[in-house]
């Protein structure tokens, strides 16, 4: 039976994870993945431009687990912080068979003298936290909402950079660090606007909530910029 086209890009994808975990990803090669799923290179190149294509279609699996979670009842019943660590977790978990393939990619990415590639990869990092903000029906407007999304952008990082190293059992100890890092956003966010209006599970059903009675997510944690250095240095 013929495969439809997102099986053979999907099969593209977990051929490649599977090399990468029998070697590396840096010796990953398209020409291997075509001749391991009897494919041609061109048959490759119709869904993918490079092997850098790979790396997105890997994390837009996560994204799109993250956003399947948000749609069941149960998560619309949670606090919103209780949404964002069910929803950067749900991401994470994604991942979690392959961690260390996941860290390679990230070490690909960022390797020195790769502008064409970094600069893709931080718009990437910024369209997964807007993705996660409409999952959590984050509605913060203006400088409320620029500060919102630096710090949950700050937050997803400092996460992602602790899970990669993370062996504890069920992610556990990136599981408390996230719980801490939202908490102390949360009780910031309070002393800088004012203790929200209590949200019930039929408000967030309805979304009739304004932005001015959901509380943002605002740490004081430092820029990116470390973080990022710490995924090179973490990185293999």
């Amino acid at each position: 039976m013929k495969k439809s086209k997102l099986e053979i890009r999907e099969a593209i994808v977990d051929t490649a994870v599977a090399i990468a975990e029998r070697s590396s990803w840096e010796a990953v090669r398209l020409f291997d993945i075509a001749a391991e799923l009897n494919i041609s290179l061109d048959d490759i190149r119709l869904h993918f431009r490079e092997k850098e294509d790979l790396i997105d279609a890997w994390f837009d699996r996560a994204d799109n687990q993250m956003l399947r979670e948000a749609e069941s009842v149960e998560f619309l019943s949670l606090s919103p912080r209780e949404r964002l660590q069910h929803l950067i977790m749900s991401w994470l978990d994604t991942l979690a068979a392959h961690r260390k393939v996941t860290r390679q990619m990230i070490g690909a990415k960022f390797e020195p003298g790769h502008l064409h590639i970094q600069i893709p990869a931080i718009m990437r990092i910024s369209r997964t936290v807007q993705w996660m903000r409409e999952a959590a029906h984050r509605d913060a407007t203006f400088v409320r909402r620029a500060l919102e999304e630096t710090a949950l952008t700050t937050i997803y990082l400092a996460t992602f950079t602790h899970w990669m190293r993370d062996e504890s059992e069920n992610s556990q100890r990136t599981r408390d660090f996230l719980a801490h890092k939202l908490a102390m956003g949360e009780k910031l966010d309070r002393i800088v606007y004012g203790a929200p209006r209590k949200e019930t599970p039929s408000d967030s059903a309805a979304d009739t909530q304004s932005s001015q009675s959901r509380p943002a997510t605002i740490d004081t944690l430092s820029s990116t910029e470390p973080i990022v250095h710490q995924m090179r240095a973490k990185s293999g």
